[in-house]
């Protein structure tokens, strides 16, 4: 698959080869024509897994001051390459300031958490339809209502640390309903309470190595545009802590992470064989979880979606590589504010 959008090219395809042809971009696969597109419509080219593109392309991009960017079949970033001038030391000295103005880095904030906490109550309502108890339904819905309020009161703060707060209670709220979603036999993936380091049950291992995989394409996709992945808006900057990718994963982590989870336990894809306790009370997936979760979570990546902005159908994988540059747009002054990705 070869999709161009938002002015950049992604090609997905395995055995893809992008060639210049005068001056326009050919992709092909297996000798077939799969896209063609004029250069002068293109600010870069994204490369997935085992696509390739040629040596005369790529000096032409260098050349145009147009990125080339590289990531494995899982979306994490490999490299990029830049011709000898880059506007990338401008979008992060972008970034910078931004982080370090109050208002700034507020509005950035406040419409991740609002993001985020519009798609953890769209899990609940439609677990609430969906669900076989009328007790966890009625329970679903009200912490629904919970949330709703709290996006209300997000317009409101004035701080980091209260969109913080307000962070804090909304996903308080959302995990104190969330064994309320899983239908199997309680026993076999009890859920209490959310657990880090380390996980404490099946359900905490599950979403954690789901967490880390989705910090993973968000590192990818920050890295791919050029913005510097560990100087965050939401999330605190600390030492070898990609805040940036934390802050973009938020949006993420329920309409993705946790609808797959939820539903990797509930057609019992997953199952109490696939982990392994650890001295200490952690819980961990053993390599047969692994497997099974990896490749549900690449599937789920290929599955479309309408995107809230661009008006069409979008590979889920790509999504946070477009909220990547919707936010670079929102740093360079392009767009008034910063878009958050809103799941339908």
């Amino acid at each position: 698959m070869s999709r161009e959008l938002l002015n950049t090219l992604y090609i997905m395809t395995q055995g893809a080869y992008a060639s210049l042809e005068g001056d326009t971009v050919l992709v092909k696969a297996n000798g077939v024509k799969l896209l063609q597109a004029p250069l002068l419509h293109l600010g870069g080219i994204v490369l997935f897994g085992g696509s390739s593109i040629s040596p005369p392309l790529m000096e032409r991009c260098a050349e145009d001051g147009r990125d080339v960017v590289f990531l494995d079949f899982a979306g994490r970033f490999r490299a990029r390459v830049v011709g000898p001038v880059s506007g990338n030391v401008l979008l992060r000295k972008a970034q910078y300031e931004h982080s370090i103005s109050p208002e700034k880095a507020l509005s950035i904030a406040r419409n991740i958490v609002a993001g985020k906490i519009k798609n953890s109550r769209g899990v609940l309502q439609r677990s609430a339809r969906d669900s076989p108890s009328t007790e966890s339904s009625e329970r679903l819905r009200e912490q629904s209502e919970m949330l709703a309020g709290l996006l209300q009161a997000l317009p409101e703060c004035g701080t980091l640390d209260e969109v913080r707060g307000v962070e804090g209670i909304a996903a308080s709220s959302y995990f104190n309903v969330f064994a309320e979603m899983i239908t199997v036999e309680k026993s076999d993936f009890a859920f209490h309470l959310r657990t880090r380091r380390p996980p404490r049950d099946r359900v905490n291992a599950l979403l954690s190595f789901l967490y880390s995989m989705l910090t993973n394409d968000c590192v990818g996709a920050a890295e791919g545009v050029g913005l510097d992945p560990q100087f965050g808006f939401l999330h605190a900057i600390r030492p070898g802590r990609p805040a940036l990718a934390l802050d973009l994963m938020e949006e993420f982590r329920a309409c993705v992470a946790d609808r797959l989870a939820l539903s990797l336990i509930n057609r019992r894809q997953i199952k109490p064989e696939h982990f392994d306790e650890r001295p200490g009370g952690s819980v961990l997936l053993n390599d047969s979880g692994r497997k099974i979760v990896i490749t549900a979570y690449q599937k789920r990546k290929q599955e479309e979606t309408l995107h809230p902005f661009l008006k069409e159908k979008i590979p889920m994988g790509l999504v946070p590589h477009l909220q990547a540059r919707l936010l670079a747009r929102c740093l360079r002054g392009d767009t008034p504010h910063y878009l958050p990705y809103i799941a339908r």
